[in-house]
């Protein structure tokens, strides 16, 4: 018995797809992971499918959303991200440890708002 591929067992239009941003500074976050940098970007790429996984936020970060990512032997850590789903990307500007991860989100927000306009 032949088992079908998956692509064939979970068709996704590559229209409904969306694609992931990493602003330069999330880079040099993603990179202080060193041997978990993988496992947090596969974690990220989930997005793709759905940008809407992370939850969303309030406050002075009321727009952007907050992917979990448990990365073994590391800890909680957050992703956050923005979506526009005009032009169907989420742009992701900070990675970090949870701890104090929003109010760093904050500044490099402001920027990156100012950039969106």
């Amino acid at each position: 018995m032949t088992t079908p591929p998956i692509a064939a067992s979970t068709p996704i239009a590559l229209a409904d797809r969306y694609e992931i941003e990493i602003l330069r500074q999330a880079e040099k976050d993603l990179d202080r992971l060193k041997d978990r940098r993988a496992e947090a970007v596969r974690e990220l790429l989930k997005l793709e499918q759905n940008s809407e996984l992370g939850r969303a936020l309030a406050g002075n970060l009321r727009g952007p959303r907050s992917l979990e990512i448990n990365l073994k032997g590391r800890g909680a850590y957050r992703a956050v991200y923005t979506v526009i789903n005009e032009n169907r990307v989420c742009i992701v500007f900070i990675a970090g440890p949870h701890e104090n991860i929003y109010k760093k989100a904050e500044r490099r927000w402001e920027s990156v708002k100012s950039r969106l306009r």
